[in-house]
């Protein structure tokens, strides 16, 4: 009898069904207990016999969230082959259906953008748009599987229908979004879209660091319609085995420069902080030995005080001063490179280079003070010559130094600047082409 239920399930014979019914009322409720691979609705679902399907669901309608040996609801069978009548009575019994998963994680609606059915996704869209949210192995979307499946009309629809930004812009478990695997595979009406029509963000990173545009550089074209996307500037490139290597080689190189400049500036930020520090406590001249109150051809002073502030008292100050500025920029400089933050980007190393320049300059400076006020003053004319000199030569090194980092960064900005209007160029054209 089990044998006459699955060949009129197979045919569509209603007839058939009703009379095995009138002999064995429980014949349906006997398919459920017994370890059948697959229910009655199930083939009748996934042959598309709406009648058989009615007549079932009308006698045993929890037969719709029965599972096969695959994990497959007769919803999953009616989607893959694109019956739209029997989805849309399976949806009106069991709407959950909708979540259910096979083995392989894919929902009804999964299933229908991998099979291409997009008027039996947008009524189960329709019925149960949340179910479009859930992940599958992975981490992918059902936007993921749009674009793997180069099935833009399903992309567009739940673009429309549920698309906000947090959906748009999911990752897998690569880190990659639908605009990463869209320029990967090279599908540029597909970045075309994602780029005018949703809010996907063209510069986020995969785990390998890649933006969208790097991935379609790799590919070796750079047509007219990708030229929107904006590009992250990231030398990574692994179009081949030789370019990964000349990759991991640019990316070590500069690792090493890194390095190479943070244990440099510590080793000299340590110096400098040590110099200015004995400076401090011990500055030229030393200190007075004993006390006296002073009397008609000497001045006042006590043990322990500083000679040079007592003789020089303005020029002790700017000592003062100009050796507190060059002990805290040195402090800084230590303080930041063992404070752990990632300072990884050749910019923070700029900043760290330019305190160590105000560092050294200060040292420098000390150093000609403490000279001046401590040469005797028929001999400070000369000393002045040769202060002035060294003032000159080191103002000539920095006024070249800034100019020749100056330079260096309004090419690199102008570089940018071209790069940019260049591909907002090509992005109204491309935007033109397509409304013409």
């Amino acid at each position: 009898m089990e044998r006459r239920l699955y060949k009129a399930a197979a045919e569509g014979d209603v007839a058939s069904l009703l009379d095995l019914l009138k002999e064995d009322p429980l014949i349906l409720d006997r398919c459920t207990a017994w370890s059948y691979d697959e229910t009655p609705l199930h083939v009748a679902a996934m042959l598309g016999h709406e009648k058989f399907v009615d007549e079932i669901l009308d006698r045993k309608p929890e037969l719709a969230g029965e599972l096969d040996s695959r994990k497959l609801s007769p919803l999953h069978l009616a989607t893959a082959k694109g019956y739209l009548g029997v989805v849309k009575k399976l949806l009106r019994m069991n709407v959950d259906m909708c979540y259910a998963r096979d083995k392989y994680g894919r929902n009804p609606l999964h299933v229908a953008v991998v099979k291409d059915r997009v008027n039996v996704l947008k009524e189960l869209v329709r019925e149960s748009p949340h179910a479009a949210s859930h992940k599958m192995e992975h981490g992918e979307t059902i936007l993921h599987l749009c674009v793997k499946h180069s099935n833009l009309e399903a992309l567009k629809l739940l673009v429309e229908t549920v698309g906000d930004h947090e959906f748009v812009n999911s990752k897998n478990d690569d880190g990659d979004t639908i605009l990463h695997l869209a320029a990967a595979d090279k599908h540029t009406e597909t970045i075309n879209f994602l780029m005018s029509c949703t809010p996907v963000e063209a510069n986020s990173l995969n785990r390998n660091g890649l933006a969208a545009h790097d991935l379609l550089e790799q590919s070796g074209i750079e047509p007219m319609t990708t030229m929107a996307l904006p590009s992250k500037a990231n030398d990574q490139r692994i179009a081949s085995p030789v370019q990964q290597k000349g990759s991991k080689k640019n990316v070590k190189k500069q690792y090493d420069w890194l390095e190479r400049k943070k244990n440099a500036l510590m080793v000299v930020a340590s110096l400098t902080a040590t110099m200015a520090f004995q400076v401090g406590v011990n500055p030229p001249g030393g200190f007075w030995q004993d006390t006296n109150q002073g009397d008609a051809s000497t001045k006042p002073h006590h043990a322990g005080f500083s000679i040079l502030a007592d003789n020089y008292p303005v020029a002790y100050s700017r000592f003062l001063a100009i050796n507190t500025l060059g002990f805290l920029a040195s402090l800084s400089i230590i303080l930041l490179l063992v404070s752990g933050l990632p300072l990884r980007r050749r910019f923070f190393m700029w900043i760290l280079m330019v305190i160590m320049w105000i560092a050294i300059t200060s040292i420098a400076f000390i150093y000609g003070l403490s000279i001046t006020v401590l040469t005797p003053s028929p001999e400070r004319n000369a000393i002045y010559e040769i202060i002035g000199f060294g003032i000159f030569a080191w103002a000539g090194l920095m006024v070249l130094l800034l100019v020749g980092h100056t330079i260096r960064l309004v090419l690199m900005a102008a570089r940018n600047v071209k790069k940019i209007v260049t591909r907002s160029s090509s992005a109204s054209l491309v935007m033109h082409q397509d409304s013409v």
